[in-house]
Protein backbone atom coordinates (compact mmCIF):
# COMPACT_ATOMS: atom_id res chain seq x y z
CA UNK A 1 0.00 0.00 0.00
CA UNK A 2 1.36 3.71 -0.70
CA UNK A 3 0.87 7.05 0.06
CA UNK A 4 -0.78 9.44 -2.13
CA UNK A 5 1.48 12.08 -3.17
CA UNK A 6 0.36 15.44 -3.55
CA UNK A 7 0.71 18.55 -6.20
CA UNK A 8 0.75 21.33 -3.61
CA UNK A 9 3.86 23.68 -3.38
CA UNK A 10 5.24 25.63 -0.32
CA UNK A 11 4.40 29.14 -0.34
CA UNK A 12 8.05 29.84 0.78
CA UNK A 13 10.24 27.89 -1.18
CA UNK A 14 8.03 26.74 -4.11
CA UNK A 15 8.53 23.15 -4.21
CA UNK A 16 6.60 19.96 -3.41
CA UNK A 17 4.93 19.95 0.12
CA UNK A 18 4.25 16.29 1.07
CA UNK A 19 1.00 15.64 3.95
CA UNK A 20 3.47 14.20 6.50
CA UNK A 21 6.02 17.99 6.50
CA UNK A 22 3.05 20.49 5.63
CA UNK A 23 1.25 23.07 7.52
CA UNK A 24 -1.60 25.08 5.93
CA UNK A 25 -1.57 28.70 7.19
CA UNK A 26 -5.18 29.93 6.04
CA UNK A 27 -5.27 27.57 3.19
CA UNK A 28 -1.65 27.74 2.68
CA UNK A 29 0.27 25.42 2.43
CA UNK A 30 4.23 25.09 3.87
CA UNK A 31 7.05 22.86 4.37
CA UNK A 32 7.18 22.66 8.51
CA UNK A 33 10.61 23.56 8.31
CA UNK A 34 9.90 26.74 5.43
CA UNK A 35 6.79 27.83 8.48
CA UNK A 36 9.29 30.84 9.71
CA UNK A 37 8.97 34.49 10.07
CA UNK A 38 10.23 36.48 6.84
CA UNK A 39 12.09 39.25 9.05
CA UNK A 40 14.18 37.01 11.67
CA UNK A 41 13.66 33.47 10.21
CA UNK A 42 13.02 32.21 13.53
CA UNK A 43 10.91 29.17 13.44
CA UNK A 44 6.66 29.76 13.79
CA UNK A 45 4.03 27.34 15.43
CA UNK A 46 0.37 27.42 14.70
CA UNK A 47 -1.13 29.10 17.80
CA UNK A 48 1.38 31.89 17.22
CA UNK A 49 2.36 33.21 13.67
CA UNK A 50 1.19 36.49 11.97
CA UNK A 51 0.55 36.79 8.31
CA UNK A 52 0.04 40.17 6.69
CA UNK A 53 0.18 40.77 2.98
CA UNK A 54 0.76 37.42 2.61
CA UNK A 55 4.05 36.92 4.74
CA UNK A 56 4.50 35.60 8.06
CA UNK A 57 5.80 36.72 11.02
CA UNK A 58 6.26 36.09 14.77
CA UNK A 59 4.88 38.16 16.82
CA UNK A 60 7.59 41.12 17.52
CA UNK A 61 8.47 41.50 13.46
CA UNK A 62 4.63 41.65 13.16
CA UNK A 63 4.25 44.74 15.88
CA UNK A 64 6.96 46.23 14.54
CA UNK A 65 5.84 45.79 10.68
CA UNK A 66 2.28 47.01 12.20
CA UNK A 67 3.92 50.17 13.70
CA UNK A 68 5.64 51.06 10.21
CA UNK A 69 2.37 50.48 8.30
CA UNK A 70 0.84 53.21 10.16
CA UNK A 71 -1.03 51.03 11.91
CA UNK A 72 -5.02 49.34 11.16
CA UNK A 73 -5.54 52.83 8.96
CA UNK A 74 -3.29 51.36 6.70
CA UNK A 75 -4.87 48.07 5.87
CA UNK A 76 -7.83 48.44 3.45
CA UNK A 77 -11.20 48.12 5.47
CA UNK A 78 -13.01 46.34 3.12
CA UNK A 79 -9.85 43.39 3.15
CA UNK A 80 -9.44 43.62 7.30
CA UNK A 81 -13.77 43.15 7.68
CA UNK A 82 -13.48 40.44 5.48
CA UNK A 83 -10.91 38.76 7.28
CA UNK A 84 -12.15 39.29 10.54
CA UNK A 85 -15.98 37.99 9.24
CA UNK A 86 -14.40 35.30 8.08
CA UNK A 87 -12.53 34.27 11.50
CA UNK A 88 -15.93 34.78 13.13
CA UNK A 89 -18.92 33.72 10.79
CA UNK A 90 -19.79 30.78 9.48
CA UNK A 91 -18.22 28.08 7.87
CA UNK A 92 -19.17 25.00 5.27
CA UNK A 93 -16.21 23.17 6.93
CA UNK A 94 -16.93 20.42 9.03
CA UNK A 95 -14.86 18.68 11.14
CA UNK A 96 -13.95 15.05 9.59
CA UNK A 97 -14.02 13.36 13.31
CA UNK A 98 -17.16 14.95 14.87
CA UNK A 99 -18.69 16.02 11.58
CA UNK A 100 -19.73 19.72 13.40
CA UNK A 101 -18.35 23.23 12.08
CA UNK A 102 -14.95 23.90 12.49
CA UNK A 103 -14.09 27.92 12.29
CA UNK A 104 -10.81 29.02 11.61
CA UNK A 105 -9.87 29.72 15.02
CA UNK A 106 -9.81 26.03 15.72
CA UNK A 107 -9.43 24.47 12.51
CA UNK A 108 -6.34 22.32 12.04
CA UNK A 109 -6.04 20.82 8.43
CA UNK A 110 -4.24 18.25 7.33
CA UNK A 111 -4.08 15.83 4.06
CA UNK A 112 -7.42 18.08 2.56
CA UNK A 113 -9.22 17.42 6.15
CA UNK A 114 -10.45 19.93 8.61
CA UNK A 115 -10.11 19.12 12.01
CA UNK A 116 -11.13 20.83 15.75
CA UNK A 117 -8.13 20.98 17.56
CA UNK A 118 -9.44 18.95 20.05
CA UNK A 119 -10.75 16.54 17.46
CA UNK A 120 -6.93 15.96 16.00
CA UNK A 121 -6.39 13.10 18.20
CA UNK A 122 -4.88 9.35 17.00
CA UNK A 123 -7.34 6.69 15.64
CA UNK A 124 -5.32 3.72 17.77
CA UNK A 125 -4.66 5.33 20.97
CA UNK A 126 -6.45 9.01 21.29
CA UNK A 127 -3.25 10.46 21.85
CA UNK A 128 -3.61 14.67 21.11
CA UNK A 129 -1.83 15.59 17.83
CA UNK A 130 -0.18 18.26 16.19
CA UNK A 131 0.29 19.13 12.38
CA UNK A 132 4.25 17.96 12.86
CA UNK A 133 4.04 14.62 14.68
CA UNK A 134 1.00 12.65 12.95
CA UNK A 135 1.06 10.21 10.12
CA UNK A 136 -2.10 9.55 7.94
CA UNK A 137 -3.03 6.29 6.21
CA UNK A 138 -6.42 6.21 4.19
CA UNK A 139 -7.98 8.76 5.82
CA UNK A 140 -6.88 7.99 9.36
CA UNK A 141 -4.61 9.80 11.70
CA UNK A 142 -2.06 8.52 14.10
CA UNK A 143 0.83 9.33 16.05
CA UNK A 144 3.56 8.67 14.79
CA UNK A 145 4.74 6.01 17.80
CA UNK A 146 1.56 4.01 17.50
CA UNK A 147 1.82 4.30 13.57
CA UNK A 148 5.55 2.53 13.99
CA UNK A 149 4.60 0.43 16.30
CA UNK A 150 1.08 -1.07 14.58
CA UNK A 151 3.56 -1.41 11.60
CA UNK A 152 6.17 -3.15 13.85
CA UNK A 153 3.28 -5.54 15.36
CA UNK A 154 2.38 -6.57 11.80
CA UNK A 155 4.29 -5.67 8.70
CA UNK A 156 1.86 -3.90 6.80
CA UNK A 157 -0.58 -1.39 7.03
CA UNK A 158 -3.67 -3.58 6.46
CA UNK A 159 -4.70 -3.72 9.83
CA UNK A 160 -4.48 -0.34 10.52
CA UNK A 161 -7.43 0.91 8.85
CA UNK A 162 -9.18 -1.98 9.71
CA UNK A 163 -8.54 -0.91 13.49
CA UNK A 164 -9.21 2.58 12.56
CA UNK A 165 -12.98 2.01 10.96
CA UNK A 166 -13.83 -0.19 13.82
CA UNK A 167 -13.05 2.13 16.04
CA UNK A 168 -15.05 5.09 14.31
CA UNK A 169 -18.07 2.81 13.63
CA UNK A 170 -20.60 2.71 16.73
CA UNK A 171 -20.89 -1.22 15.86
CA UNK A 172 -19.18 -3.48 17.95
CA UNK A 173 -16.28 -5.01 16.34
CA UNK A 174 -17.04 -8.73 14.73
CA UNK A 175 -14.04 -11.12 16.12
CA UNK A 176 -14.59 -13.50 13.64
CA UNK A 177 -13.38 -10.52 11.01
CA UNK A 178 -10.23 -10.08 12.46
CA UNK A 179 -9.84 -13.65 12.83
CA UNK A 180 -10.26 -14.48 9.42
CA UNK A 181 -7.76 -11.73 8.53
CA UNK A 182 -5.42 -13.09 10.35
CA UNK A 183 -5.79 -16.60 9.32
CA UNK A 184 -5.70 -15.65 5.72
CA UNK A 185 -2.85 -13.60 6.14
CA UNK A 186 -0.11 -16.54 7.93
CA UNK A 187 -1.72 -18.83 5.06
CA UNK A 188 -0.62 -16.18 2.19
CA UNK A 189 2.79 -16.46 4.06
CA UNK A 190 2.32 -20.07 4.72
CA UNK A 191 2.12 -20.19 0.63
CA UNK A 192 4.59 -17.94 -0.39
CA UNK A 193 7.27 -19.86 2.10
CA UNK A 194 5.62 -23.26 0.40
CA UNK A 195 6.37 -21.87 -2.90
CA UNK A 196 10.07 -20.62 -2.39
CA UNK A 197 11.17 -23.35 -0.74
CA UNK A 198 9.82 -25.94 -3.79
CA UNK A 199 11.74 -23.77 -6.09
Amino acid sequence: MSFSGTVQKCKACDKTVHFVEMISADGVPYHKTCFRCVQCNGKLVMSSYFQLDGSLYCKPHFDQKFKEMGGISRIPCDKLASKLSAMFSGTQDKCAVCHKTVYPLEKVTVEGEFYHKQCFRCAQGGCKLTPSNYAALEGNIFCKPHFAQLFKEKGNYAHLTKTASMKKSSEPPVEKTVVDQVTSSSDHEDHVESKTSDS
